[in-house]
């Protein structure tokens, strides 16, 4: 693959944002300023930098990573890939290498841990969730984005940054100076590059703390599954799972909110574990001891200028549900072939800007829900009458479809205007006669799919490809995809076709 040489003029909100954010200069002179070495910098190579560094390869832009940590995370904490985060793996190749790694489970069962089955027909091929170790996922994805030509620097922490009309300048802890077009900010909840861009970051503290750790247990599995179950009804932040070859994953409420910064003690699991269970189980030879709390917070912005912010950096949230690895996942893949689109210059002026308005609102419901269900959790009376309610009310096809919908991903809508329910959703993985559907978008590219046989990408060929096949599993004439999957135009007019090619690929070719 070669690099792009393409500079990408600033847009007029790049012009207007440049100097917004407190803290930034963008008065340096040309002569100071080091090469544009790199189209993207990332801060942080957790799931969120690394899918976003493997988007932005798939269109030739010169990336670099930056993750503060010299080795990778060697705890093994189990997370969970959601419905929506598996057809994305399943649309770059990435599925299969996934799978071998991981253990499915049914889809069901997710808010707030009520224990109802998955609905029946969920419009997915892949209506499961994927357990899989946390490091294993940030492996693959890692390998992924490398063998695509992205460069990963361990051990360097951004310090600084300045941002001008033509990039960035990143200034690592040890003083080095990168200049690159962008900088995306993956770099967790406590992001550096949030701090730096001086973005607030509103919402609520942590009001409750949870202890979460694997370790061995010194009594039989009878006797720890009896305890749960007489417990589990009172707490329900309470459990010991097995996580075979003799180790349990052990959570528990703990006394009282602590600096996360430090990881609690094997002595504080078995004080807690005493204090709720009257037992401590046992409990010794821990790999991995941790704490998370219920802080809430959502960035006000996730862009300024040429800084950005994708994944943990732009929002926290209780990990009930298992959503937040997903929603950084699904972060990188919406932004990705946006900001490629920018920095190889063929995006439309606005294109960047439906980042930030098209996956904040996602986030603003996944933080609401969470809200909802850590209430849910509590063991207080107005809680559990509510929570003995929507137990109730998810005996109802319609109510369990719509929570599992929300928690999976697959229910979002982005506003495309008006149209069919269809349009700015998610398109299923369709047979068409070549397979199936996302096995023709490991590219990143957009996608006519052509029942018709009669329409043409004409002078977006270059960024769209066209599937001609009438019979394609679709109940519409046709359909353009976006590289993210996500239906942009729905019709059969050439004319129509082409102004939404123009929206959202820019002008076309020649």
């Amino acid at each position: 693959m070669h690099s792009s040489q393409f500079t990408a003029e600033p847009s007029p909100h790049e012009r207007a944002a440049v100097g917004d954010a407190r803290g930034l200069r963008s008065s340096a002179s040309g002569a100071d300023r080091a090469p544009l070495r790199y189209d993207v910098i990332i801060a942080g190579c957790g799931p969120t930098g690394a899918m976003l560094a493997a988007e932005l390869r798939l269109h030739d832009v010169r990336v670099l990573v930056l993750e503060k940590e010299t080795e990778p995370v060697s705890f093994v904490r189990i997370v969970g890939l959601h419905i929506r985060s598996l057809e994305l793996m399943a649309m770059r190749g990435l599925l299969d290498r996934i799978l071998e790694h991981g253990r499915r489970r049914p889809a069901g069962g997710f808010f707030a841990a009520i224990a109802k089955p998955a609905p029946e027909g969920l419009d997915s091929a892949y209506a499961y969730l994927l357990g899989i170790p946390q490091p294993i996922i940030v492996r693959l994805l890692e390998e992924h984005a490398i063998a695509l030509g992205a460069q990963v620097r361990r051990g360097c922490a951004v310090a600084g940054l300045e941002q001008d009309d033509e990039g960035v300048t990143v200034e690592l802890s040890d003083g080095e100076r990168l200049r690159s077009r962008y900088l995306v900010g993956c770099d967790g909840g406590r992001s550096t590059v949030r701090k730096l861009l001086g973005v607030g970051f509103p919402g609520e503290p942590s009001r409750t703390e949870t202890l979460m750790g694997e370790m061995e247990v010194g009594v039989p599995q009878e006797e720890i599954a009896a305890k749960v179950t007489e417990l589990h009804e009172s707490d329900r932040r309470f459990w010991l799972r097995p996580f075979g070859g003799g180790v349990y994953s052990v959570v528990v409420p703990a006394a009282g909110v602590g600096d996360r910064a430090q990881p609690p003690t094997l002595e504080d699991f078995k004080q807690q574990l005493r204090t709720i269970a009257g037992t401590d189980f046992g409990v010794h030879s821990p790999r991995r001891l941790s704490r998370f709390g219920d802080a809430t917070r959502l960035a006000e912005r996730y862009r300024i200028g040429r800084v950005l912010l994708a994944g943990d950096a732009a929002h926290i949230h209780p990990p009930i549900g298992g959503q937040g690895l997903n929603l950084g996942v699904q972060d990188a893949f919406n932004l990705g072939w946006k900001l490629a689109a920018q920095i190889r210059g063929w995006a439309p002026e606005t294109l960047l800007d439906t980042y930030e308005a098209e996956r904040h609102p996602v986030a603003e419901d996944v933080l609401d829900n969470t809200r909802a269900q850590m209430e849910l959790l509590s063991p207080e009376p107005g809680p559990q009458a509510v929570r003995r309610l929507l137990t109730e009310l998810m005996d109802f096809d319609e109510v369990n479809r719509r929570l599992i919908e929300k928690i999976t991903a697959i229910g979002i809508r982005y506003d495309f205007g008006e149209g069919p329910d269809l349009l700015g959703r998610r398109l299923r993985d369709i047979d068409v006669k070549q397979g199936h559907l996302y096995g023709l978008l490991h590219r990143g590219r957009g996608m006519l799919l052509d029942r018709t046989e009669r329409l043409t990408v004409g002078g977006w060929s270059d960024r769209v490809d066209h599937l001609a096949d009438p019979t394609a599993a679709l109940d519409v004439p046709c359909v353009l995809l976006r590289p993210d999957g996500h239906v942009a135009w729905i019709g059969d007019d050439q004319h129509d076709l082409d102004d939404h090619l123009s929206r959202w690929f820019g002008k076309p070719a020649g």
